[in-house]
This record gives structure tokens, C-alpha cells and sequence, in this order.
């Protein structure tokens, strides 16, 4: 057994106020394999107070002096990789085609937030004024499961690059995940309260967090209630918010899209991160005139999706991370199949060859209509629905029509372009499913408030002040 016993504050490991343990299980056998001991309010404040007074010191130090201290970042979470990897694969159950991209991102974002750092405008000179761009203060930020060390860097960097000191709630989740990137950071040698790693609940930390009126921005990835909840404790002190939440991104094959190559990145962009991605793009637009064959090519590739062993090289799918996301998931497929929609492949139970463990059937509905509750919701899981357009516009009509607005494909020829400028969207993919880091990330709608990323991210953290004279 796995016991995480501490949580770190001012630059030291130390054993929280708070007694609750809490289990850790491996999502691919559904046995606990460890216990983490939580962080409660208490522990929350101690937090805010040492990244208060840190923030002064910090707040002065140089472009050179951060960046340096995020390079000894990046080294110290770069040479805990393979330790990375083993969490990930056991505590996630993230399969081999997501696990070794979810290990490399957490250095890589902190490289990409040394690059955005050493080309930004600290300072712009504007007619008769001169322009600062100044740190907020204390920044609370609260990460998910999902990809829980890739968060943690990620908004991380970014507070330290814009001259914020921090106070991270990560899931209790992913407590051995946080602990490695954790013992990383601590490595990196920072000033004592520049960060600080508390592991908690939501209902306690942080909420603590979202209302305390020392901490002056709060960044949080997670599910859109949450982020209402957290925008309306903001509100008490007016702090500054990112928030990146839900979505029900749409993926349109428009009428000349060349299946063969379309269908490929139809599926992947639908189970990707094993369908637990808030991009994921679970509603499939397709022609009604090419209805039968769209139904026939994605039919077939969602059949020969491997749901099963994160461990096995062949898995695409792996588990769901817990019991309670698992039922969530099976309760979708079910109220798919009750308002109508027709099965291609997968369906409610598990996956064959599996028995214990949190596994779902890759899961294809179609005769799906955008008003259904599997085209509503977000379903977090490996759950893709057909829904059928008559043309261009309504196929714009479709992708829009929903509260969310975080990514969408569109994969075709010519048109592809023209069309993808007319989706209500944070992020438009072409015919790719690649990333630009230098690229704003964030969400319209009810899909988040600001953006990450890039120097849209520091600047997140920061406010101009206007100096005339």
C-alpha cells in the first residue's frame, strides 16, 4: 500500500490539520492501491498566508530570475518521467497511446511558458504612457483528474512567469501523481510559499480557495457546476477568474470530406484521453446523404477500438477513473438507447476479455437528434453520436446549438475553412487534431471564462497598470 501522508507548505513537507484518508484505486482492477490523508481549511489558509508573503519578494524578481527558476522547474519534472509514467498508467489507467504524451506534457508546458515569458512585453510604451503589465497576487489553482500533472505545471509556470505566487488544489484523485510532481517542483529550489501543494476536497479546499479574500485570481479546470459555483465565491472580492470547463465539441464531416482520411481523426477526436477530455468531439456531423456510408466506416473503426488493459500496447480505451464515472457513463448509453438512437457498436456492461476494472465499450449511437440527452450532456466517456445535417448551414446551425463552445473539427475540402470560421468555438480544428501551445486555449459559452496558453496564459495572471507623466 501507497500512503501519501503530506502536503507541502512554505517550501517544507508537512502533515495537514486534516485526518480524512482517502483511497486510491487502480482503475484498471478497481482494488485500492494506496491512501492519501487530506488537507481541510485549516490547511488551506496556512497555504494562502505563506503565498501572501511570498508574493512580494517574488513579485520583484526579474524575467531573468524566473525564467531561471523555471528552467531548475523544468529539469526536476523532466528527470521524474518514467516515476510519472508508472502513476499515470496505474492510478489513471491512461492506455500506452495517452500515457506517454500525459508523462512529457508536464515538462513540456513549462518550456512552452519559458518561451511565451522570454518574448513577452512586460512593458509597452502606449503615446504619452507607459504600460505595465503587474502580478495579481496569490493565485488559487484547482486542477482535475484527467490530466493531473500536466495541469499543475501548466498553470503553474504561468503564475510564476507573470510574478504570482501560488496555492495548487489538485484532485485528491491523482494523489500519487501530485506527489512526484510535487517532490519535482520542491527540487527546483523556489523561495519557500512561491508554491504550495495542498491536497483536499473541493467542498473544503477549495472552496476555502474560491472564497478567501487574500487570493486574488483563481485558475480552475474542471466541470462547468463547479465553475458557476467558483465564479459566484469569486464575486465576494472580485477576484480574477480563468475558467476552462465543459464542452460538447462537434466534429463536421462536411459533404466532399474524404472519408478515409476524415474517419481516422472522427475517432480519434471522440476517445481521445479514453473519451475523459473536455474537447473530446462526441457529436459526429455527417450528410444526410452520405448518412449510410458515414454510419458503415465509423462502425467499423469504433468495433476495432481496443477497450481494455492500460498496459496492453494494443489499448486505445482505457478505463473510466472511478466507480462513480464508470455508472455515470453506463447511465448515458442507457438513456441513449431509451430516447431512440440506434446502436452501431459497443453498448451498456463491459468490454470482452475484461472483468474487474472500470471499462466501457466504445460506444457509437446514430439516428441521434441534437435535442437528445447524449447530444446535451457532457457524457465524459467513450460515447459518440451520428447526427445527420441537410446542408452547409444547418450544419452550422447544429454545431452551435448547445451551451458549449470549447473545441470543434471540421474535416472537407475547400469549404472547410469557410465553414470552420462560423463555429462558436474557443478553438476550430482543420483537418488536424494538433496543438499550437503558443495559441490561446479557452472555451465561449458555458465553456469557461479567459484563456490559457501562450502569452494569453500570463497575461491571465496579470493587470496593466498606466504610468503618465
Amino acid at each position: 500500500m501507497r500512503h501519501i501522508e503530506q502536503i507541502f507548505i512554505n517550501g517544507e513537507f508537512v502533515t495537514p490539520h486534516g485526518t480524512e484518508r482517502f483511497d486510491l484505486y487502480n482503475p484498471a482492477t478497481a482494488q485500492v492501491f494506496g491512501q492519501v490523508r487530506l488537507a481541510d481549511e485549516h490547511d488551506a489558509e496556512r497555504a494562502i498566508a505563506a503565498a501572501k508573503a511570498a508574493f512580494p519578494g517574488w513579485a520583484k524578481t526579474t524575467r531573468e530570475e524566473r525564467i531561471a527558476a523555471l528552467k531548475r522547474m523544468h529539469a526536476a519534472v523532466t528527470a521524474r518521467h518514467d516515476e510519472l509514467l508508472e502513476a499515470i498508467i496505474e492510478e489513471y489507467g491512461a492506455p500506452a497511446s495517452r500515457s506517454a504524451w500525459m508523462a512529457s506534457y508536464p515538462a513540456d508546458v513549462i518550456a512552452q511558458s519559458i518561451e511565451a515569458l522570454d518574448a513577452f512585453e512586460l512593458t509597452t510604451q502606449v503615446g504619452a504612457a507607459t504600460v505595465q503589465m503587474t502580478p495579481l497576487g496569490v493565485a488559487g489553482l484547482i486542477t482535475p483528474w484527467n490530466s493531473d500533472a500536466g495541469f499543475i505545471c501548466g498553470k503553474l509556470a504561468a503564475a510564476l512567469a507573470a510574478g504570482c505566487t501560488a496555492v495548487i488544489k489538485p484532485s485528491e484523485m491523482s494523489a500519487w501523481q501530485t506527489q512526484i510532481i510535487t517532490e519535482a517542483l520542491n527540487e527546483a529550489g523556489l523561495p519557500a510559499g512561491v508554491f504550495n501543494i495542498v491536497t483536499g476536497r473541493g467542498e473544503t479546499v477549495g472552496e476555502t480557495i474560491s472564497r478567501h479574500p487574500d487570493v486574488a485570481k483563481i485558475s480552475f479546470t474542471g466541470s462547468t457546476n463547479t465553475g458557476k459555483a467558483i465564479l459566484r465565491n469569486a464575486a465576494e472580492s472580485f477576484k480574477r477568474v480563468t475558467l476552462e470547463l465543459g464542452g460538447k465539441s462537434p466534429t463536421i464531416v462536411l459533404e466532399d470530406a474524404d472519408l478515409a482520411e476524415a474517419v481516422p481523426l472522427v475517432i480519434q477526436a471522440g476517445l481521445m484521453n479514453s473519451g475523459q477530455a473536455c474537447v473530446a468531439g462526441t457529436r459526429i456531423l455527417v450528410p444526410q446523404s452520405r448518412k449510410a456510408e458515414c454510419e458503415t466506416a465509423l462502425a467499423e473503426a469504433m468495433a476495432a477500438v481496443k477497450s481494455g488493459d492500460p498496459r496492453d500496447p494494443a489499448t486505445e480505451v482505457g478505463p473510466m477513473v472511478s466507480e462513480k464515472q464508470w455508472l455515470r457513463v453506463q447511465g448515458y448509453i442507457r438513456k441513449g438507447t431509451q430516447e431512440g438512437a440506434r446502436l452501431l457498436a459497443g453498448g451498456e456492461g463491459r468490454p470482452d476479455g475484461t472483468q474487474a476494472g472500470w471499462f466501457v465499450r466504445p460506444t457509437l449511437f446514430t439516428d441521434v437528434n441534437n435535442q437528445m440527452t447524449i447530444a446535451r450532456d457532457e457524457i465524459f466517456g467513450p460515447v459518440l453520436s451520428i447526427i445527420t445535417y441537410r446542408d452547409e448551414d444547418e450544419a452550422i446551425a447544429i454545431a452551435n446549438d448547445t451551451d458549449y463552445g470549447l473545441s470543434a473539427l471540421v474535416l472537407g475540402g475547400e469549404r472547410a475553412s469557410v465553414v470552420a470560421q462560423q463555429i462558436e468555438s474557443g478553438r476550430v480544428l482543420v483537418n488536424t487534431l494538433a496543438h499550437e501551445p503558443k495559441a490561446p486555449f479557452g472555451g465561449f459559452k458555458h465553456s469557461g471564462v479567459g484563456r490559457e496558453m501562450g502569452a494569453w496564459g500570463i497575461s491571465a495572471f496579470m493587470e496593466p497598470r498606466t504610468i503618465i507623466g
